[in-house]
């Protein structure tokens, strides 16, 4: 083929191609119209439908905000008519009440002048009253010789005077009826009952004293470093006191149960001649069952001296343990047996139960056999004791009365306590510091100087007695019953002492003459 054939081809096929792509353009841009037409004919469509909703529910939403208006009109008119019935009603309330207030007012203005009048009326009567009375005290003084208030005084006075005298006839002549029905029987029973007890009491003490061969064995008793002496501490619970003394250790506890374990331990120690801890240990536990053994032993032994039988055995080793302690230089354990003899001996002569009597009056001061381990006082811890244990009901209330915490309502309990009194007040039972002593004795005698009419006061036996002189021109023998009533009443008041006080009132006029 020829060239320009070949060339004809070649552009009749390139010009065909560049149609087929105009018209393909042409085509597509037709196509690509026709669709931008649907599409805007739908958006068109679409908005338009959207406006016609939007007015739609614009018209529903006028309409229910004008139904909400009309509603809450309605319910703002419908209050407002409630409320003004209410203010309506509380206006005629409050006309009625002042109408009621008007009236009450008028009746209160009537009665205020009626009131006013009688006032007037009673002032008028009362100046008048005053006018006669004026007039017949006057009319009195003038016969009476006396102005209103001496003659008030002197009335007074004689009143005074025989209402104390009444009073000192009364008590003497009650004192007389006691001391004549009880003062020969208390006497015998009380006498009785001292003549058949004896026992023997230690002096109180809160150290003991253990003697030594020779003076090398403190140093053996103190150890390297100490180590022996503060071992028998720690096991013990007592301080050693190791000063110049010769041939002697101190030792000091307040609980004289600890005390006594460490007195036979060092005794033992001594007596062995080994000292060191193992030892130590050794020896301590040994004579805290020792000492274990013989309060046991002590409280038995002083069951069956008494005859009291079937005590708990708790409560018999809280007796033995009374074997350490002391009260005021008295022994509790062998001041608890005496106690229950003269309780006995009392009840006996009394008629009342003896066994039980004795029981109460053993059990008495069980308390102190805790006192340096339980806080309070004995007699609250020995009520504990017998109610812990199941005692007589009796027994317990004697215990609990037997210092006069509680009034004494059974017999048995004013026995032991009157046993209580007896045991401790009878001369030699107990000791008391010199200091003290004459405080006391100081301050009875000082008592009884401060009331007008005492002259002398002197404190004798023991501060048993209180005798004293009274001036006879100021004090006759009818206030004498009531001076030494209230001299009484001050010493019980202001005093503590172990039994009783007898106070004695002498008066005595003398008269004197010289014959020439």
């Amino acid at each position: 083929m020829e060239l320009w054939q070949i060339l004809v081809c070649v552009g009749a096929g390139v010009a065909g191609i560049i149609l087929g792509v105009v018209f393909g353009i042409v085509y597509r841009k037709k196509v690509a119209e026709k669709a931008i037409g649907t599409a805007e004919r739908k958006a068109k469509e679409i908005v338009e439908e959207a406006e016609k909703d939007a007015e739609t529910k614009k018209k529903e939403a006028l309409l229910e905000a004008k139904e909400e208006i009309l509603r809450n009109r309605n319910e703002a008119e419908r209050e407002l008519k409630e409320r003004r019935k209410e203010v309506s009603r509380l206006e005629s309330r409050a006309v009625a009440k002042e109408e009621a207030l008007d009236k009450k007012h008028e009746s209160l203005d009537k009665k205020e002048e009626v009131l006013n009048k009688k006032i007037k009326e009673n002032s008028e009567l009362t100046a008048e009253i005053e006018k006669i009375r004026e007039s017949e005290l006057q009319m009195l003084e003038r016969i009476s010789g006396l102005t209103a208030e001496e003659a008030k005084a002197e009335m007074l006075r004689d009143l005074e005077d025989e209402v104390k005298i009444e009073k000192a006839h009364k008590l003497r002549e009650l004192e007389q009826q006691f001391r004549e029905e009880a003062d020969e029987k208390a006497k015998s029973i009380i006498t009785l009952a001292i003549q058949r007890i004896a026992a023997d009491h230690v002096a109180e003490t809160t150290v003991s004293v253990v003697n030594l061969p020779n003076d090398e064995m403190k140093g053996r008793i103190i150890g390297r470093e100490g180590r022996n002496i503060r071992t028998i501490e720690t096991l013990t619970g007592v301080d050693l006191i190791i000063d110049d003394t010769p041939e002697a250790i101190t030792i000091s506890s307040f609980d004289p149960v600890r005390r006594e374990i460490a007195r036979q331990t060092l005794e033992k120690l001594i007596s062995d001649g080994r000292i060191h801890p193992t030892r130590i240990e050794e020896t301590v536990e040994k004579c805290r069952r020792e000492v274990d053994a013989a309060i046991k032993a002590a409280g038995e032994c002083a069951t069956f001296e008494v005859g009291v039988h079937g005590l708990n055995s708790e409560i018999v080793k809280l007796l033995g343990r009374l074997k350490y302690r002391t009260s005021y230089g008295q022994n509790v354990l062998n001041h608890s047996v005496e106690v229950a003899y003269i309780s006995g001996i009392i009840a006996s002569e009394l008629g009342a139960d003896v066994a039980l009597a004795k029981r109460a009056g053993l059990l008495h001061d069980i308390g102190k056999a805790l006192t340096q381990e339980i806080e309070g006082s004995h007699v609250q811890i020995g009520v504990d004791i017998a109610k812990k244990y199941k005692e007589n009901r009796d027994v317990v209330h004697a215990i609990e009365a037997h210092h006069g915490d509680v009034e004494p309502k059974t017999l048995v309990a004013v026995i032991v306590q009157a046993a209580d009194a007896i045991s401790a007040a009878r001369p030699g039972a107990r000791r008391e510091d010199l200091e003290n002593y004459i405080k006391r004795l100081q301050k009875l005698e000082e008592i009884a100087k401060s009331f007008p009419g005492v002259e002398k006061s002197y404190a004798i036996q023991a501060g048993r007695e209180l005798r004293i002189m009274v001036k006879p021109e100021e004090i006759d023998d009818e206030k004498m019953v009531l001076v030494a009533r209230d001299i009484v009443k001050k010493i019980e008041s202001e005093l503590e002492y172990p039994g009783q006080i007898k106070v004695n009132l002498i008066r005595e006029s003398r008269y004197v003459d010289v014959a020439k």
